[in-house]
This record gives structure tokens, C-alpha cells and sequence, in this order.
């Protein structure tokens, strides 16, 4: 058999694993400080770019997409030419994948701290970097099909399957949860509303997690574990069953994040069954990857690439089988909107995703570079740290988690809540919160030990960026199924079919789930009362929107005595129908803001937005002065009309007459407003004498109706009064 020789594009590998470290730090840095910030919440004091609103978004982008996904390409790049005996069909394209994906990310860096943002969680980048996004990912996807049309291994292995799964899977979802109407260069709304933009979010937000930090990472680990313990797969079998099964089943596990809200009970109910169901497949790839490991526990007790992989695959264990358990109502009721769901998806991300991406950068580099590592030591001192610092991380949220839902819903014999101060479940865990930034630092420390080890070890060795390497020609052979050939052996020399099924799999959990809830409008029940916000509510609403509020405060009453007695009257769907895009939440930091219209007045909201501290003693929210004071804190009047134009291309029933009175009408209620704030006379002393200092040096003066706080004070207000609401405890 003639054989022919090739190269494989070792330089790519590299680019992406240097993209990998750095944005390592990067992101593991902002998460440190955001863990500080919860500490000393005046830590970055009067900087909007750094408030913890702004930065969470850009942690949580800069950790997956910008870490993992450069590691995952890296992964992918290196196994896909091994696997498939070629060189990746066009290094332009690999080169447009890596270049462009790292445009995107100084995108998201820059953009999410001035406030650009959509809001919806690891979505949070506006409209054209979706479209960029969506450009570099269908070149990444062109390259790896084009690459494995044209191989030299005739059968696809398992870890081709994740892939491919990976391409077509997250190409679906990031299309359907991003698609939205721009207003301008970087503002957009979402076309779905309220519940609808819910169920599309967290089909989205979950199975983000499912097909970008798992499936491709499955993947990785089917070809890196066996390769770093020269053994064979442990089951074949069992890897056609975890491939099929999850994913068809992970696709149907999104409405989880919505239980006891105001989804419909029976895309609840849905998101459960399956949830429950995601436990057995995703074992059964655990499974398949430590029993890999037989007969080599000796080498992964010397060797720390191993080390780090058995400990991604166990940490991927453990939280594929926290998720099925959170996803029980009974447990869901405990862990949703507390500290504990913050431990479950770190226990993901730095065990499986940063522990898999450790142990790929420590495989790889000595091969890139034709050496040895340059300290074993150094990397094992690595995987401690790394894994004392998950330990401190996580353990001390669970505690916070169960702290905060103990607290909550405790009541005096009066059927008065114990804990009626939200406050005070906040300063009880601070503790907590200490061991997390602890751990946290721990963790970054030992990155740092894995930058000194890298640059070591490449300064000592030789780069091969074309790795000489030779194999047989691909013999056409029949398409039809051979005598005693399997199915699925069948299907994996058809990469066309394969994808097709795959995306068929995908797609059915989807469409039975969405389709009704976007067209069936009895799911949705409209509320004659609810009203579209003003035009001053709907600027204020998307300040909210900006400063990131959503990060700390839900807007989701749960039918929950406590919560009922606590926050007022239950969420109902058909508040939510004027909503472009949800703000439900997902964590709460700070108390829930849904019926805070009305509760307090126009002058504690101002106050609270100046300093938090001085009406809430002990609380861990930031200043916002940029709101109030100095140039800044002018409000932007001049896109209202065109907002307003797109909301009702969306469904909102402004009248025209509303679109062309909104000047007025922002006047008319700013001045309200402001007339309001003039029952504190320490506003009235500080106001009037900024006036005077302005006139006496001849600068612009900016009326209180016409700053970014009073559309702030008007959002908030409007919150949760279209409907009546019970009587509260204060």
C-alpha cells in the first residue's frame, strides 16, 4: 500500500494554547477581584468600568469562551489531524478561526465594561459580535468537515462524534437565543419576551455549559486520557451510548433554571424528567474515562498530566450529578437564587473544564516543542494548589447556599419572618466569602506556576510547527453496509449521515419545548392591567440593563411562603409580556426587586444608589455615582423614539401619538421626580449649591430630571405595581 507524507499544522496548536494561558489569567484575575469586590464592594469605588456589574459578565466570557474555548480549539486542532491521519484542509481557515475568535474577545472585553450588553447569561455580547461570533464559529465547523472529508482513517473515532456534535449543536443555539432587533451600533433588544426569552435563554444558558464546556471536552478526554496512559478506550460500546443518549437528552434539560417560576408547569415538568434522565449518560462517560485508566494507576500517581485529568473527570462526576439533584423540585427549592449554585458550576469550570485544559497545556507542550517538561515538580505543586484552591472554593458556598435558604425561610411563631432584613442573611456569610476569594487566589497562584513552568520548558526545546508524518490513502469503498458490519461502524465512515442524525437528536428536545411556548399564547396568559413602560422607564430600564443589576437581583417571586411574605405577591407570566429581554435573574446577592415599585421613596432610591451603605447598613452593593454627578450622569434622550419604533416591531402597543410625545412625557415625569426628591433637605442643600457653583462658573448645569438616576428611580418604581400587591413585611 502506497504511502503518502504530510505535515501537521503544529502552529495553530500552539497560537491557540498561548491564547489559552493568557486569557487564563486574564479571566481567573477578574474573577478574583469580583470574589474581592464582594469583600470591600467600594474596592474599585466611583469606576463604572470596574463595578461588579460590568465586570461579572466580562469573568464569565473571558473563563469560557476566551480560557476553554481556546483550549477546546487547541484540543480539537491537535486530535482532529491525528485521528483523521491529515493536515487540517485549509490553514487560512484555521488561521481566520484563531484571528477572529481572538478579535471577538478584545470585543467582549472592551465592550462589556463600558456596558454594552444584553443581559442574557454567557449571551451577554451585543449584536454585531454575534454575528462575528457566528461568522468565526461556521469557519471553524467548514474546516473540520472540509478536514474530514479529505482523511486518511477511514472510521471516525468517538471523540469526532463530540465535535461534530460540539460544531452543529452550539451553531443551533447561539443563532436562535441571539436573534434580536438592533436599535443602534451596540444596542439591540431580544425578539423574545418575558417567559419566551426565559425558556430561549436557559435552552441556551444550559446547554451552553452542555456543548461548549462538555461535549467538545468529552471529546478531548476520549483522546487525550487514553493517549496520556497508552491505553485503549475502555468501552466501545459504552461510548456509543454516552455519545447518542446525551446528546439527545442534555438538550432537554434548559427549563430546570425556571422551576417555581412563571414557565409553564409543563416545561417544567419536561426540563426535570430529562434532567434526571442526563445522570446515566453522563456517568456512563465518567465511567468510560477513569476505567480507561486500568492498569495505569501507577503512572497517574507520577504523572501530573494524568493527575489533572482524573481529577477533571471526577470533578465532572460530581457535577453532572449535582445538576440532576438541583434539578429536583424539592432540592431546587433549596439551592436556586443562593451561593450554592455559585460552588456547582465553579466545581464545573475549574475541575473539569480548567483541571481537562491543565492537563492538555502539560501533554502538549513538551510534543510542540520536541523536550521534556521542564519540572514535574513544579506542575505536581500546580495540581495542589489547583486543587486545594477548588476545595476552599466550593465548600464554603455550599455552606453560604444553605445558610442563605435557612435564613430566608425561617418565621417567628407570629408567622413573622425571623430574618426580615435581607441584610442579615448576607452578613452571616461573610466568612464564607472570605475562604472563597482565599481559594480563588489559590487557584490563580497556581496558574501562575503553570506560565513559569511553560516558558521554561519552550525556551529549552525547538518548536516543530510542521510535523513530518505519513500514512496510507484513502480506498474508496462500498457505502452500503458490509457483511457483519454494525450500524454504527457503518455510520462512523459517514461523516454526512452522522452529522445529520446528530443534529436531528439535537434538534427534537428544542422544538417540542420552544415551539409551543412561542406560538401557543394561552401559555402565556396576558394580564389587562400591564401596561408598556414609559418612555423615561424604559431608558431607566435599560441603565438597569447596563450596570449589570441582574447580576445580584432577581426579578422572580417563587410561590413560596416565604418569599410571598418576604418580597409580595407571586410572579405571574403575564407581568412579563412587554419585557425585551427578561430579567429574571439567577442569583440573588441583594433581595429581589420585582414588587420594589412603591416600597420605599424616590429619595431612599437616590440615596441607596449614592451610597448603599447609608441606607442599608452592611450592605455589599456598590456606589453609583456616575449616575448622579458630573457629565456622565446625563440621560441620553436622543434614541427613545427609535427604542420605542423597535419595541413595537416587536409586539408593544405604543400608540404613535406615545412615540411622538415621549420628550414631553420623559420631561413631564423627570420633573416629578425631581420635585419628589426635594422632601430630603440634604438634596435640596447639595443640589441648589451645585446649581450656584455651575452658574458661577459658567458651566452646563444639568437638571435633575435630565440625569441617568431619575430614569433609574422611574424604572424601579414601576416595578411589580401593574398588579395589586399584598401587604408586605418591611
Amino acid at each position: 500500500m502506497e504511502m503518502q507524507q504530510f505535515h501537521y499544522d503544529n502552529k495553530i496548536v500552539t497560537k491557540f494554547i498561548y491564547a489559552t494561558i493568557v486569557f487564563g489569567v486574564v479571566g481567573m484575575a477578574v474573577g478574583l477581584l469580583l470574589a474581592f469586590l464582594f469583600l470591600f464592594p467600594n474596592l474599585t469605588d466611583g469606576i463604572s468600568w470596574l463595578s461588579f456589574g460590568r465586570l461579572r459578565p466580562l469573568h464569565t466570557n473571558a473563563v469560557i469562551f476566551a480560557f476553554v474555548g481556546n483550549a477546546m480549539f487547541a484540543g480539537i486542532y491537535y486530535s482532529l489531524q491525528r485521528l483523521l491521519k491529515a493536515r487540517m484542509a485549509s490553514d487560512l481557515l484555521s488561521n481566520i478561526n484563531f484571528w477572529g475568535w481572538q478579535l471577538i474577545i478584545v470585543s467582549a472585553a472592551i465592550s462589556l465594561p463600558l456596558g454594552y450588553t444584553s443581559s442574557k447569561e454567557y449571551a451577554e455580547l451585543e449584536w454585531p459580535i454575534d454575528i462575528a461570533i457566528a461568522v468565526v464559529w461556521v469557519v471553524f465547523g467548514i474546516n473540520m468537515i472540509w478536514t474530514i472529508l479529505k482523511r486518511r482513517q477511514r472510521h471516525l473515532y468517538v471523540a469526532i462524534w463530540f465535535y461534530i456534535a460540539t460544531f452543529v449543536t452550539v451553531a443551533v443555539l447561539h443563532i436562535f437565543n441571539n436573534i434580536e432587533l438592533p436599535v443602534s451600533a451596540m444596542k439591540s433588544y431580544s425578539v423574545y419576551a418575558g417567559v419566551q426569552d426565559a425558556l430561549v435563554q436557559w435552552w441556551y444558558g444550559h446547554n451552553a455549559v452542555a456543548f461548549f464546556l462538555t461535549t467538545p471536552f468529552l471529546g478531548l478526554m476520549y483522546y487525550f486520557v487514553p493517549k496520556a496512559a497508552n491505553r485503549p478506550v475502555y468501552s466501545y460500546r459504552l461510548s456509543i451510548v454516552h455519545f447518542w443518549s446525551l446528546i439527545f437528552i442534555y438538550i432537554w434539560a434548559g427549563p430546570h433554571h425556571l422551576l417555581y417560576t412563571a414557565l409553564p408547569e409543563w416545561a417544567q415538568n419536561l426540563g426535570v424528567a430529562f434532567s434526571v434522565m442526563l445522570l446515566m449518560p453522563s456517568w456512563g462517560g465518567m465511567i468510560n474515562g477513569l476505567l480507561t485508566l486500568r492498569g495505569a494507576w501507577d503512572k497517574v500517581r507520577t504523572d501530573p498530566v494524568l493527575k489533572f485529568m482524573v481529577v477533571a473527570i471526577t470533578g465532572y462526576g460530581m457535577a453532572t450529578f449535582e445538576g440532576p439533584l438541583l434539578s429536583l423540585k424539592n432540592v431546587n427549592a433549596v439551592a436556586h437564587f443562593t451561593d450554592w449554585i455559585i460552588a456547582h458550576v465553579h466545581v464545573g469550570a475549574l475541575a473539569w473544564n480548567g483541571f481537562m485544559a491543565f492537563g492538555i497545556i502539560y501533554y502538549l507542550i513538551p510534543r510542540l516543542f520536541k523536550t521534556k517538561l521542564y519540572s514535574t515538580a513544579l506542575a505536581n505543586l500546580h495540581f495542589w494548589l489547583g486543587t486545594l484552591g477548588i476545595i476552599m472554593y466550593a465548600l464554603p458556598l455550599y455552606v453560604a447556599g444553605f445558610t442563605q435558604y435557612s435564613m430566608w425561610q425561617q418565621f417567628n411563631p407570629d408567622g413573622t419572618l425571623v430574618y426580615g432584613n435581607f441584610l442579615e442573611t448576607v452578613t452571616e456569610i461573610m466568612p464564607m466569602y472570605w475562604m472563597r476569594a482565599i481559594g480563588g487566589s489559590l487557584y490563580i497562584i497556581g496558574m501562575f506556576v503553570l506560565v513559569y513552568n511553560v516558558i521554561v520548558t519552550i525556551k529549552q526545546g525547538t518548536a516543530v510547527q510542521d510535523e513530518l508524518a505519513e500514512a496510507p490513502a484513502l480506498e474508496k469503498v462500498t457505502n452500503k453496509r458490509t457483511a457483519g458490519e454494525g450500524w454504527h461502524t457503518w455510520l462512523e465512515r459517514r461523516p454526512i449521515q452522522l452529522t445529520i442524525l446528530a443534529t436531528i437528536a439535537i434538534l427534537i428536545g428544542g422544538i417540542i419545548q420552544i415551539v409551543p411556548t412561542i406560538m401557543v399564547k394561552s401559555n402565556i396568559p396576558t394580564i389587562a392591567s400591564v401596561k408598556p413602560y414609559t418612555p423615561l422607564e424604559l431608558e431607566g430600564r435599560d441603565i438597569y440593563i447596563r450596570e449589570g443589576c441582574v447580576s445580584c437581583h432577581s426579578q422572580m417571586i417563587r410561590p413560596f411562603r416565604h418569599e410571598v411574605e418576604r418580597y409580595g405577591e407571586y410572579s405571574k407570566a403575564g407581568e412579563y409580556v412587554y419585557d425585551h429581554p427578561f430579567l429574571w435573574g439567577s442569583k440573588r446577592t441583594g433581595p429581589d426587586l420585582h414588587r420594589i415599585g412603591q416600597k420605599y421613596s424616590d429619595n431612599w432610591h437616590f440615596n441607596h444608589m449614592y451610597d448603599p451603605q447609608s441606607t442599608s447598613s452592611g450592605s455589599i452593593m456598590p456606589r453609583y455615582p456616575w449616575l448622579i454627578t458630573g457629565e456622565s450622569s446625563r440621560l441620553d434622550k436622543s434614541m427613545t423614539k427609535t427604542k420605542m419604533e423597535a419595541m413595537v416591531s416587536l409586539g408593544v402597543p405604543y400608540t404613535e401619538e406615545e412615540i411622538a410625545n415621549a420628550q414631553q412625557s420623559m420631561d413631564a415625569q423627570g420633573a416629578q421626580i425631581e420635585k419628589n426628591l426635594y422632601a430630603d433637605p440634604d438634596f435640596v442643600t447639595a443640589y441648589e449649591s451645585d446649581k450656584k457653583a455651575a452658574a458661577a462658573n459658567g458651566e452646563d448645569f444639568i437638571e435633575m430630571k435630565d440625569r441617568e438616576i431619575v430614569a433609574m428611580i422611574a424604572y424601579l418604581q414601576r416595578l411589580g405595581t401593574d398588579i395589586k400587591v399584598e401587604t408586605t413585611q418591611e
